[in-house]
């Protein structure tokens, strides 16, 4: 069965950094790409950005480029999301997803097979 569980959500304080955990499993993760999406009060899921395990690549939402950044540990099928001067308007659910994609973006949540339930994350 595939899991991913995130993991690290918590409030803060505009301006503050916060970082995000999710591990996988039952999947093969390095055959993936690995998506955070966030989901706000009244507000479609969107994404965060996508990272592509074999070559290491990552890609990001213009609201979020040079303040978000994922990474990842194949040993550990792990990704995270470090995440730099928050924002009030960052506060939202965020989601760990996987899928099979070559986009140079996000995508959409139809893109994904897999998610995790979700870490809440506000920002004040």
């Amino acid at each position: 069965h595939v899991q991913l569980v995130e993991s690290g959500g918590g409030s803060v304080q505009a301006g503050g950094s916060l970082r995000l955990s999710c591990t996988g499993s039952g999947f093969s993760f390095s055959r993936h790409c690995m998506a955070w999406f966030r989901e706000a009060p009244g507000k479609e899921r969107e994404g965060v950005g996508v990272l592509f395990t074999g070559p290491g690549t990552a890609y990001y939402a213009d609201s979020v480029k040079g303040r978000f950044t994922i990474s990842h540990d194949n040993a550990e099928n792990m990704v995270y999301l470090q995440m730099s001067s928050l924002e009030p308007e960052d506060t939202a659910m965020y989601y760990c997803a996987a899928g099979i994609r070559y986009d140079r973006d996000p995508g959409q949540p139809a893109d994904y097979a897999y998610w995790g339930r979700g870490t809440q994350v506000t920002v004040s």
